[in-house]
């Protein structure tokens, strides 16, 4: 088996060689930090954890970076539209940084409650001027820049490959007849795509953060901190590098143009990037319903501690996204929320009665299942676990399918050929893929379930939890495990009773 990755550059699925054998390194695109992400966001952010954890699932050591973009952004990536940093700033009546600070750290909170790994290196835009410089300064030298109003831009017309990643045509741009919709505000381009790497004569008053420079005292464009923060951490040539479907015309088009304008070679082998998230409107006088795309700017806004107020898990959430591959658009609705919510609950029960069977009912995480140290070993498999962790693998080495992934964690917790704690030891191997922190979560069910009776119940975690599962599996409709879970209950001598008020159960007589 071998790790395939679908790469935007060449829009195919290719084997992963990495530049270092055993190492990889990946840049992903951070937040702007001058509002809360939003859900839409956060997918990309999962998406990033999911390859993170994936990549060291097959023993690779890997450095991931992100960073943050913290000096200003423009809401147009086309270097048109509002500061979007400033903005907030004068709305909110603090400076730039404060609003930095504080979206900074709400971000941090909601990949913590997402169960996302933090970046090996996360960088701030506004500690890495001075590089962004320096790249700039190298670009400049290789005679891809011209001066005009005082700022200076880069002329995309001296790069023979601009527009290779999004498949754009340099011929049509330089004729203004390109595939992208761009509103030429700035009269000093001399063609509609180039873009700026240093600003000094802001079309903004009282510009908060700038910086003197051999171009005079301004700030840096968008897309340079992205090249210049991660050739600094990854080199000039490193594995991979993601972000949202957005950004393939224009900022990360940009960032190769400059990038290897720099440096006159290859910058990334793999581009990977995430689907949109996109919201369902309401039902017109056609009766169809429509789908657009979560954004900030168009009111289809929702942040993950909307989600929680409305009583859902943060990682009901993580559940629902990777119910769904990456590379497919995803259409959000609270009904969805509401099968990822019952169906995560289920496996959580499922993962309970488990940890029940084989004793650990004190709540505790068992020391052996809180590490994937060990858990893959070659030997030491049943033979039906080894066929369950191949498929697995083969899932997420067919570009993260976590969808088939999924499927696979679950149909081997019902494998009645694989012992019990041998299922314990192949869920928290899933599991460090997943995310989704299952035997934690569980063994906090089960101990509460063993303290204190469910409904109807005597106390017995494990066939307590078999009960609530059954009674899960029946309002989905999933009448075959609940079938399943009474003949395995009424081999251990339980006797189900179904009443209008719910499901007890009684030992049967001898």
């Amino acid at each position: 088996m071998a790790l395939k990755l679908y790469n935007t550059m060449g829009h195919k699925l290719e084997e992963f060689k990495p530049i270092n054998e055993g190492f990889c390194g990946f840049y992903g695109c951070g937040p702007t930090v001058y509002n809360y992400a939003h859900i839409g966001n956060l997918r990309a952010y999962v998406f990033l954890d999911t390859l993170d954890r994936t990549l060291r699932y097959l023993g690779y050591n890997i450095k991931h970076v992100m960073n943050v973009t913290d000096i200003g952004h423009l809401s147009g990536d086309a270097d048109d539209g509002d500061d979007k940093m400033l903005k907030t700033a004068k709305e909110r009546g603090q400076s730039v940084l404060e609003i930095a600070d504080f979206y900074t750290k709400a971000f941090y909170n909601d990949i913590d409650r997402l169960n996302i790994r933090r970046p090996d290196v996360v960088c701030k835009a506004t500690e890495h001027v001075q590089e962004m410089i320096d790249l700039i300064k190298r670009i400049e030298a290789n005679g891809h820049t011209y001066m005009a109003g005082g700022n200076l831009y880069y002329d995309v017309t001296t790069y023979p490959d601009y527009g290779k990643l999004a498949n754009l045509n340099l011929d049509e741009l330089k004729a203004g007849a390109g595939k992208r919709d761009v509103v030429v505000v700035d009269e000093n381009k001399r063609n509609p795509y180039d873009f700026v790497l240093w600003f000094t004569k802001s079309k903004f008053e009282d510009q908060a953060l700038t910086w003197d420079s051999p171009w005079g005292r301004g700030y840096p464009g968008w897309h340079i901190e992205c090249s210049a923060m991660s050739m600094k951490y990854l080199g000039e040539h490193f594995d991979i590098h993601t972000g949202g479907i957005d950004h393939i015309p224009i900022h990360h088009t940009n960032e190769i143009a400059q990038s290897e304008g720099a440096t006159g070679k290859k910058w990334v082998n793999y581009w990977m990037h995430n689907e949109f998230l996109v919201v369902a409107k309401p039902k017109g006088a056609d009766g169809n319903a429509e789908a657009g795309k979560m954004s900030k700017s168009s009111g289809n806004f929702l942040t993950l501690q909307v989600l929680i107020d409305k009583g859902y898990d943060a990682l009901d959430y993580r559940f629902f996204l990777l119910g769904g591959h990456y590379r497919s658009q995803l259409a959000f609705s609270w009904d969805a929320m509401d099968s990822a919510k019952n169906s995560r609950k289920a496996l959580v029960k499922r993962v309970a009665a488990i940890l029940a069977e084989c004793g650990y009912t004190d709540g505790k995480m068992p020391e052996k299942l809180t590490g994937l140290a060990g858990e893959l070993a070659g030997s030491g498999w049943s033979e039906a676990a080894k066929a369950h962790l191949d498929k697995f693998q083969a899932a997420i080495e067919d570009d993260l399918s976590t969808p088939k992934a999924l499927s696979e964690l679950q149909v081997t917790i019902k494998d009645a050929a694989v012992p019990a704690e041998e299922k314990l030891r192949i869920v928290a191997a899933m599991d460090f893929v997943l995310g989704f922190n299952l035997i934690e979560t569980a063994a906090k069910l089960s101990a509460e379930v063993s303290a204190a009776p469910a409904a109807g119940g005597t106390g017995d975690s494990e066939i307590d939890a078999l009960v609530a599962e059954r009674n899960e599996a029946k309002k989905n409709k999933n009448w075959a495990r609940a079938d399943e879970i009474r003949n395995i209950l009424k081999e251990k001598g339980i006797v189900l009773i179904d009443t209008p008020q719910g499901t007890t159960w009684k030992k049967e007589q001898a």
